[in-house]
């Protein structure tokens, strides 16, 4: 087998030919991907990562749509966006390290961990044809199985720690099923909270009740179909009960999904959907306005259902940010412990500590797409702000920050380490030097237009009021900015 190349008459392992390609408009890969996602969790290496350092709680849709992209690149035809995407990613997990609540150490950078999360996806999307009445022929098969240990080539430089042959991956894969993985929090979090608690993406942010209606029942099945499709040993070994009729509902959910075969092709595109399901109610997009006429429908539906059901959205949830909804002060700003929750708190596990804020760090490099030295400048910026918070609000010591701390303290304090940030951050965005932010770099920061009041005769926006902005957003808790969408949405 091998890693990167491929023989004459066979089409590339990377690129719109590869096997791997054909599954990014499939629904049965949204399926797959769960549960992929629930055996990288229950890796109790991977579990602690994603515990101490992820968003997929707080903000899943955004986590979404960057793993996408990111996947979407690591697949291009072209070798150099391969190696810039496997490049950004090493970067982003060399930042992630630490121990589980058993003391156990844990780095992003290991290598069978790594391959452990490449061979999730490739198993995954090997069961999920199968339960879908289409199992892979034996060919196909490797053939995938050679393009997914090209990705780990890729981002790892070699794809050793995967067994070489697919016929040795199923008795390496029932190994680590059997030996390693565990009923880890991040894996429950997934199972039985992310479901029951998904927040509204930003095309239903204005209907919380038909979101929450729909989540009630959508939720749990999700969970039980994919708890039915683990495999039984994991089941066993971390309790997870079954319940009655999962394996036919799980049946049934596969087979329904690989009825898109006869679809029409382009009908489905996954790119679209999420970029739609993205799309703020500002946003310039040429979509929005359809976006905008669902969404008012959608608004009158949730109204509709209010009037029909005693159902209420979860009153122990935040709500996002610009829906007019939850304990705000009103005028368009938030309580301090809103902006806590909606804001600060990037990872959702209820404290502000530095993962947190490289989260955010994180998610403005992603959107700006940058490369280093920029990356590291804007890191390091958001970890002298992260010394300065704790300097300023950790009032019993525990090296976090609660958000009692912090709305207790002054929560409109802006220090030289924020504005510094802003300062990094304007710096970043302004790609041509020129000393001000015009249509175009704006746009790639926030995905929409310029609004009316930021803007100067000369249709620019300039590095003091774009500081002042960021200032007002990250200490006075304003609403309705350009940055909600971007640090504070789902």
């Amino acid at each position: 087998m091998t890693t990167g190349s491929t023989t004459a008459g066979e089409p590339p392992l990377f690129g719109p030919e590869s096997q791997f390609r054909a599954f990014f408009d499939d629904p049965r890969w949204a399926l797959a991907i769960i549960r992929a996602t629930v055996l990288e969790a229950a890796h109790p290496q991977i579990g602690a990562a994603l515990a101490d350092n992820s968003t997929f709680v707080a903000h899943p849709w955004r986590r979404l749509r960057n793993t996408f992209l990111s996947m979407r690149r690591m697949f291009d035809t072209d070798p150099a966006v391969r190696e810039r995407e496997a490049a950004r990613l090493n970067r982003l997990h060399a930042r992630m390290s630490g121990s589980d609540p058993r003391g156990r150490a844990y780095d992003a950078m290991d290598r069978p961990t790594r391959a452990w999360v490449v061979a999730t996806l490739f198993e995954s999307a090997v069961t999920m044809c199968r339960l879908s009445g289409q199992p892979l022929d034996q060919d196909t098969m490797e053939r995938m199985y050679a393009e997914y240990r090209a990705f780990l080539a890729a981002l790892d430089g070699d794809a050793g720690a995967l067994p070489e042959d697919v016929s040795d991956f199923w008795r390496y894969f029932d190994r680590v099923v059997e030996d390693e993985l565990e009923n880890t929090e991040a894996a429950r979090v997934i199972l039985y909270r992310l479901f029951d608690h998904l927040p509204a993406p930003a095309l239903l942010a204005s209907a919380p009740t038909l979101w929450a209606a729909g989540r009630a029942v959508v939720g749990p099945l999700l969970g039980a179909i994919t708890v039915a499709s683990l495999p039984e040993p994991y089941r066993r070994k971390a309790g997870l009960a079954e319940m009655p009729g999962a394996p036919t509902l799980m049946q049934g959910a596969y087979l329904a999904a690989g009825l898109s075969r006869f679809l029409p092709a382009g009908w489905i595109s996954a790119e679209t959907v999420i970029e739609i399901i993205s799309l703020a109610p500002d946003s310039d997009d040429p979509r929005a306005r359809t976006v905008a006429a669902l969404r008012a429908r959608m608004k009158r539906a949730s109204a509709l259902l209010r009037l029909l059901t005693p159902l209420s959205d979860n009153p122990g949830t935040v709500p996002a940010a610009g829906t007019g909804t939850g304990t705000g002060t009103g005028n368009g700003r938030r309580s301090a412990k809103e902006f806590f929750h909606q804001v600060l708190d990037q990872t959702g596990d209820g404290r502000l500590d530095w993962p947190d804020l490289a989260a955010m760090a994180r998610e403005l490099a992603t959107r700006l797409d940058l490369d280093e030295p920029e990356e590291t400048r804007l890191y390091d910026a958001f970890a002298s702000w992260w010394r300065e918070l704790q300097a300023t609000l950790d009032t019993d010591g525990d090296g976090r920050i609660s958000a009692d701390e912090y709305a207790a303290a002054v929560p409109s304090l802006a220090g030289p380490a924020l504005i510094r940030v802003a300062e990094v951050l304007f710096d970043a965005t302004d790609k041509d030097g020129s000393g001000t932010i015009d249509a175009d770099e704006y746009r790639t920061l926030f995905r929409s237009a310029f609004h009316r009041d930021l803007t100067t005769t000369d249709n620019t926006y300039s590095r003091s009021a774009f500081v002042g902005d960021f200032l007002s957003f990250m200490s006075g808790r304003r609403t309705n900015t350009p940055y909600d969408p971007l640090l504070a949405d789902a």
